[in-house]
């Protein structure tokens, strides 16, 4: 498995072509994202997860999980722009849970979505998935936060679907916060049900990058240590989409 504790995009682009996936610890990552701006924001940015709202379409009945949503247009002049506000929709053959349904979500909050840290996110999984796919210059872009809480009477499950992929060329999974939460593994799988790695976002900025053609992923149910205090995990997942 390929663990990326260096800051050199060669190794990161290396794990994934070889592998499909690699997973980074915060402290390269945060090194990673330096030559695409600042992250001056990013105590207001990571705040904005204390205001996502209750994702509703939870086909398991489930009422652990807040989320905001949003579009971007990645041009091929070299712009990424915000679309206006639009469904998050996959097929049930990704999503067999909650596919099938165009799932309309409150929009990020602007400052949020055009802040610095957002912007050298968005730009570095630009400049790094274009790298693994030279002939693509133009992709649709689509951007998650997502809060799963754990109550001592409801586990928080990160991937209700279960092991899956996105329906997307690749995707980047940025953990913000993790407070008072156990387990929370992240698996990847070869398409023959191999398993590949297993790691655990437990740092902020620690990520996970997956060529979501090759591999599928997921995260078993988080839990709270104290069940009489909050327990939450924040994430921040970004998937890219050839135009």
């Amino acid at each position: 498995m390929s663990t990326i504790t260096r800051s050199t995009n060669r190794d990161l682009q290396s794990a994934i072509v070889d592998e499909g996936f690699a997973f980074v610890h915060g402290a390269a990552m945060h090194d990673l994202l330096a030559p695409y701006g600042g992250l001056e924001d990013w105590a207001a940015f990571a705040d904005s997860w204390n205001r996502l709202e209750l994702d509703t379409y939870m086909a398991d009945g489930g009422r652990y999980r807040r989320r905001r949503h949003a579009t971007f247009d990645a041009r091929e002049q070299g712009t990424i722009e915000r679309a206006p506000h639009q469904p998050h929709f996959q097929t049930v053959d990704y999503n067999p849970l909650n596919g099938g349904v165009a799932r309309w979500f409150e929009p990020i909050e602007h400052p949020v979505g055009n802040g610095p840290t957002m912007t050298a996110v968005l730009k570095f999984c630009r400049a790094l998935f274009e790298s693994l796919s030279p002939s693509s210059r133009a992709w649709h872009v689509e951007v998650h936060q997502f809060r799963i809480e754990a109550r001592s009477q409801e586990q928080g499950r990160p991937t209700p679907e279960g092991l899956h992929r996105d329906g997307v060329d690749y995707v980047l999974v940025l953990l913000i916060d993790r407070r008072n939460i156990a387990r929370g593994v992240t698996t990847i799988n070869a398409l023959d049900g191999r398993t590949l790695g297993d790691f655990t976002l437990t740092d902020p900025l620690d990520a996970a990058l997956v060529d979501d053609a090759r591999v599928a992923h997921g995260v078993t149910p988080v839990e709270p240590i104290d069940p009489a205090a909050p327990a939450y995990r924040d994430v921040l997942v970004v998937t890219y989409r050839k135009e």
